[in-house]
């Protein structure tokens, strides 16, 4: 293992700003793997630590295959992970919505470019991110859709989903869309939380790494169980929405099944208690993502399914 700083900035006031990197094998560049970009991502840091850990013993018992190089960088934004602010702790601006970057812009499009020039030329680039949405996620692997997405290839991970998504305008500037377009094939993974440790998801996510990395011949060890991916698109997500403010109380988690009609929340008055709405479900299927704030506002989607296919 060898452990590097692949980026850093020189402050003034406080220790230097750095992004580090843990380089495993030796050959052609084959996986980058990055962790938290954003500064509640302690779930994708932890993620990351465990392969850390994971790759080194797979080193030191020569389980890796000759030629091919594996680069780990644990979190790309230690400072907001220092001040517990999701985006940048001076500005407020999110670094992937930065990239590729721009080395003579503001300090995040520096910093964007700075890791980019690190990541860009790997075959494989995978990025344990966070939904813009608080809450918890059924575990899966995300890709652009930009035309050189490779859907088989992600079903070797053996998550329980693979969401296909059509980039936005903002999409454009994300490190997944930007890696694909330079032509390395790139994967989000999300496991169910972000700001809170969830060791049971990372472990899965831990897994679905490792068995990706035997599929393709990266490690000697075999690859164990997953999921047979069911492939969606990520406008085929039903949103249920609040009709009203107030208290959000939940009854089910992600990757539950439930009947059409089924009571999925209540929505209590923030000042008398009393239950203003209930949220039922609009189809058959799979609860995708559950909203974990206590308060909630009208029209504001607080969870989301995955209709279930006939």
């Amino acid at each position: 293992m060898k452990k590097e700083t692949l980026y850093e900035i020189k402050a003034i006031y406080r220790d230097d700003f750095r992004v580090t990197g843990y380089t495993f094998g030796e050959g052609e560049k084959a996986l980058c793997i990055i962790g938290s970009m954003r500064g509640n991502e302690n779930q994708q840091l932890f993620c990351c630590s465990r392969l850390v850990a994971r790759l080194k013993r797979l080193e030191e018992e020569n389980a890796l295959v000759p030629g091919k190089q594996i680069l780990v960088i644990p979190c790309a934004n230690p400072y907001s992970i220092n001040t517990k602010k999701r985006f940048w702790c001076t500005d407020n601006t999110d670094i992937n919505r930065m990239f590729p970057g721009y080395a003579l812009g503001e300090t995040t499009q520096r910093i964007a470019a700075g890791i980019f020039e690190a990541v860009k030329g790997w075959q494989y680039g995978i990025q344990f991110a966070s939904f813009y949405m608080p809450g918890a996620f059924v575990p899966h692997v995300r890709m652009m859709e930009t035309g050189y997405q490779d859907t088989e290839l992600a079903c070797e991970f053996g998550m329980p989903y693979v969401v296909v998504h059509k980039p936005r305008p903002f999409d454009t500037a994300t490190l997944n869309y930007n890696w694909q377009i330079w032509g390395t094939q790139a994967f989000s993974l999300y496991t169910t939380n972000t700001a809170r440790v969830d060791e049971e998801s990372a472990l899965q996510a831990e897994k679905a790494v490792l068995n990706f990395m035997s599929r393709r011949q990266l490690i000697k060890t075999r690859a164990k169980g997953g999921y047979h991916s069911e492939i969606v698109h990520s406008t085929d997500f039903i949103s249920v929405r609040a009709d009203c403010s107030g208290f959000l109380k939940t009854y089910v988690n992600p990757g539950q099944m439930v009947e059409k009609g089924q009571l999925l929340a209540h929505i209590l008055d923030p000042y008398e208690g009393y239950i203003r709405s209930e949220l039922t479900a609009p189809v058959h299927g799979v609860i995708s993502f559950v909203g974990d704030e206590p308060m909630t506002y009208e029209n504001t989607a607080v969870l989301k399914l995955i209709r279930e296919k006939s």
